[in-house]
């Protein structure tokens, strides 16, 4: 009897231990699986944010009235996720200055030129929305916040000024320009200006829509 008790005793303890090792196999299992689901979700997030559109470009915004356009954009990413738009091509009506400056902004863009006039500022990007920025309007000089959301094709830039709260703004639909846009603007606001060669191949420049 003694020595069925001291076998089945072995037994016993055969099994506790197997118990013991298997809970702490599904115990590092887990771990493990929470480790792998955490990592695979940083890099579908990283993935996400690397192929998300951005901002970034030309854009034209069109008269409310006429529907003609009226202006051209860049949107750049200026360091840090802060994003600035300027003006790089105005489409003036007969009798409108191409030199107008801004002499009523108050501050350092004060009589600067309105071409090449940096009238986005402060653009903080999250995803496909960009916060916490300022509108310039060269015409008075008025500074509105502002905010700016991309479609999800990268196609149209929703931009809303507004002074106070969001809800009483008003908002502008501007369209996304083609790459091969960029040698229709002046050089000097080209973050990639051609060749000088090229240029001087190109066709004929159309001066009064690039006033």
């Amino acid at each position: 009897m003694s020595v069925g008790c001291s076998k089945f005793a072995a037994v016993d303890q055969k099994v506790e231990h197997e118990s013991d090792l298997s809970f702490g196999e599904r115990k590092m299992r887990a771990k493990f699986l929470a480790v792998a689901a955490a990592f695979l979700s940083l890099i579908s997030t990283s993935y996400a944010v690397g192929t998300e559109p951005s901002a970034s470009g030309l854009w034209q915004a069109v008269d409310d009235d006429t529907h003609q356009p009226n202006a051209w954009f860049l949107i750049r990413d200026s360091g840090g996720g802060i994003y600035t738009g300027a003006i790089v091509r105005m489409f003036l009506k007969p009798g409108e200055d191409p030199n107008v400056q801004c002499d009523k902004c108050a501050d350092d863009r004060r009589n600067k030129p309105w071409m090449g006039l940096e009238i986005i500022r402060g653009m903080k990007r999250d995803g496909m929305k960009y916060t916490d920025g300022t509108i310039l309007d060269p015409r008075d000089g008025n500074i509105y916040s502002a905010q700016m959301t991309l479609t999800p094709d990268g196609q149209t830039l929703v931009v809303r000024g507004y002074l106070g709260i969001s809800l009483l703004g008003k908002n502008q639909y501007w369209t996304r320009l083609p790459d091969t846009a960029f040698n229709e603007i002046d050089p000097r606001f080209n973050p990639n200006p051609p060749p000088a060669t090229a240029r001087k191949a190109g066709a004929k420049p159309d001066n009064a829509a690039r006033h």
